[in-house]
């Protein structure tokens, strides 16, 4: 996986600068991250792997994933993918380039898990106190796992503010072994 990253952190950038250059960051935000998802499909991963398909069978095959719409930068990118053989890399990239993106706009990709579903008013203070803490405007997720009991579990980038009450029941059990 960290190889992976590596080889995709050059792909990644590039098309952060073409993107950034065209102001489309959402446009190249959206081809990247369906290419990603479209290429997880097993049996793409099998044309896309295979030694045995040219380069243009693949190249074919991943332009007529991005679709119609796509912008001629978009194709060439596309190309080169094919060309270095670093389609397989679009997950990671399509990863680097969404906090490329983020830094630039100034925004936080927050996610916030909850044994019960956070009403607007939660939300609202979440939200609000995130954005004070890491001065970005945030994109808030919820979801909800009843496994934590109650409380709640942020996340955003590497960090983690963990206040649900079965992290709390475990601290409370550890200290009284």
């Amino acid at each position: 996986m960290s190889e992976a990253i590596t080889t995709a952190r050059p792909y990644a950038q590039a098309a952060f600068d073409v993107a950034q250059s065209l102001s489309d960051l959402k446009g190249w935000s959206d081809a990247i991250s369906q290419l990603a998802g479209s290429i997880s499909h097993p049996d793409v991963q099998a044309v896309i792997a295979s030694p045995r398909v040219a380069k243009a069978k693949v190249e074919s095959l991943v332009l007529s994933l991005l679709g119609d719409k796509a912008k001629p930068q978009q194709i060439n990118f596309v190309r080169i993918l094919v060309e270095k053989r670093r389609v397989r890399e679009l997950p990671e990239i399509s990863e680097i380039f969404e906090a490329l993106r983020a830094d630039a706009e100034k925004t936080a990709h927050v996610v916030v898990e909850s044994a019960f579903e956070l009403t607007t008013k939660q939300q609202d203070t979440i939200s609000a106190s995130m954005k004070k803490r890491l001065g970005r405007d945030i994109k808030l997720v919820c979801s909800i796992n009843k496994d934590l009991l109650g409380g709640v579990v942020i996340r955003t980038g590497d960090s983690v503010i963990d206040g649900s009450v079965r992290t709390r029941l475990g601290e409370m059990a550890t200290a009284l072994a």
